[in-house]
């Protein structure tokens, strides 16, 4: 089921309002990035994200979920067998994903060069 958060009062800045939405939140930009190699079950995800707590990636796959980028699907096995996979949606934020992680990339270059020069 497909949730909104808010109502936009949308002026210029909506569209950026509304995509950081759907993202925003320390591991959900992270969780599609890697989401964008394909379906992954939950402790691949986990095991990508060391520092969040199993709780956090249950939160923000949820918001996910909720907000229609990702779909979850549960196998009934011993033991649970859980994928989680982008829909349509959740995949057409690849190209932003994508610019987002070459951008950090550069700056993360870039602050390490400042660091070397100190």
């Amino acid at each position: 089921m497909l949730k909104t958060k808010k109502r936009y009062d949308c002026a210029a800045g909506c569209p950026v309002e509304v995509t950081l939405d759907l993202i925003d939140g320390k591991w959900k930009g992270v969780i599609v990035y890697h989401l964008l190699s394909g379906t992954l079950r939950f402790n691949e995800i986990r095991r990508k994200l060391p520092s969040a707590t199993q709780r956090m990636v249950t939160r923000q796959l949820r918001e996910l979920e909720e907000s229609g980028l990702v779909t979850r699907t549960v196998y009934p096995q011993v033991p649970p067998r859980v994928d989680y996979a982008l829909t349509e949606e959740g995949r057409s934020l690849e190209q932003i994903v994508r610019a987002m992680h070459a951008w950090g990339q550069q700056r993360l270059e870039r602050l390490a060069q400042l660091a070397a020069a100190a």
